[in-house]
């Protein structure tokens, strides 16, 4: 299925600009709405639903023209699925991990602590069966799904105090998305989940002692640094966050050849467009916010073993009762141990000298 999409969506580039106009003139006109689960403030994830509909409308001369809203702007972050399952809009930009309240399977195909980074969520979903096993589940909710943008591993989040040990997180009202805030709940902290837009206000409030976001791009648009001042690293819970477009099975199903083809083309164009931005723009939004104030922190040993322990611990209890997430969660899992074997012999071994040669060149 994975190379038959990237046969689809290649024949979709090679249809030309002779013969794809022709076809599209056949296949008849299409309009969608999608909603997607950011405000329009954030300029590369809200922006992926824009260059994605752009994309469709270019590779069908027009034809398949999809309309994008920001979050509220017909339902919110966490109704859009709802609303894409029921045919009340017929697709989102979003992230599967805002739903877990409906199933945590719905977190897999996003992100789980302590799994895949970006690039082996893309080698697990276009080669390592996981777009089929995806599928496969988001099916029952009345849905279909392609990866379209992934942000790389993320940062920590803001904090209005420092946390050094376990006992710091006792109590800590923090704004974390997905099954993460289950982790955190088993270390004593107190999980919020949060729209994007809504952060800023309840940190600035107190209503929440700390949030993670994204990374330095989004954070300093959002303009955390303003109410919290320590800033920690890294964002265990999303080592490689996926977003997705979702759409309407029916929808889906109905789709002209070529209109599919194109969908194809424009989500697998956006998903890599999205993580290069973020790698072009993170690296001098942080020197601006630490050149601002922001204090950076790792988290301790001793939090991230401590965090390790609760997710895998998580993941079995999860598990033994579901078993749609121990289907990908078990697939997944052993495409990360290998992935890992191999990054710890290349990748790290490169990235490692880079960084530590950086200002010696």
């Amino acid at each position: 299925m994975e190379r038959r999409h990237f046969l689809a969506a290649s024949a979709a580039g090679l249809a030309g600009s002779v013969a794809a106009p022709a076809l599209a003139q056949q296949a008849g006109d299409i309009r969608w709405r999608l909603t997607s689960g950011f405000p329009k403030s954030l300029d590369t994830l809200y922006g992926a639903s824009e260059t994605f509909a752009r994309l469709v409308a270019e590779l069908t001369d027009g034809k398949f023209q999809i309309q994008t809203f920001a979050a509220g702007e017909i339902v919110g972050t966490f109704q859009a699925l709802d609303a894409v399952a029921n045919g009340t809009i017929e697709c989102a930009h979003t992230g599967g991990y805002y739903h877990v309240g409906k199933d945590p399977t719905f977190a897999i195909p996003c992100a789980i602590p302590f799994m895949l980074n970006a690039r082996q969520m893309n080698a697990w979903l276009y080669h390592g069966g996981g777009i089929d096993l995806c599928n496969q589940f988001f099916a029952k909710h009345n849905l279909f799904a392609l990866p379209a943008g992934n942000t790389g591993t993320q940062m920590g989040g803001w904090f209005r105090k420092e946390v050094n040990t376990l006992n710091d997180l006792k109590g800590l009202k923090f704004r974390i998305a997905g099954l993460a805030g289950q982790v955190m709940m088993k270390l004593g902290a107190v999980p919020q989940q949060i729209a994007g837009g809504d952060i800023y206000p309840a940190l600035e409030r107190g209503t929440i002692d700390a949030a993670e976001w994204v990374g330095p791009y989004d954070d300093e648009k959002l303009g955390f640094n303003k109410v919290a001042p320590y800033y920690y690293y890294p964002g265990w819970w999303e080592g490689g966050p996926m977003f997705h477009v979702f759409i309407n099975q029916e929808k889906w199903s109905s789709l002209p050849k070529l209109y599919k083809a194109a969908v194809l083309s424009a989500a697998a164009h956006t998903n890599i467009d999205v993580q290069a931005k973020y790698d072009a723009r993170n690296a001098a939004a942080l020197k601006r916010l630490v050149a601002a104030g922001a204090q950076l922190r790792p988290f301790s040993r001793d939090i991230m073993e401590a965090a390790f322990k609760a997710a895998n611990e998580l993941y079995d209890e999860i598990g033994s009762t579901n078993a749609e997430f121990k289907k990908l969660y078990g697939s997944i899992r052993a495409f990360r141990n290998d992935a890992v074997l191999w990054f710890q012999v290349a990748e790290y071994g490169f990235d490692n000298f880079m960084i530590r040669s950086r200002n010696r060149s």
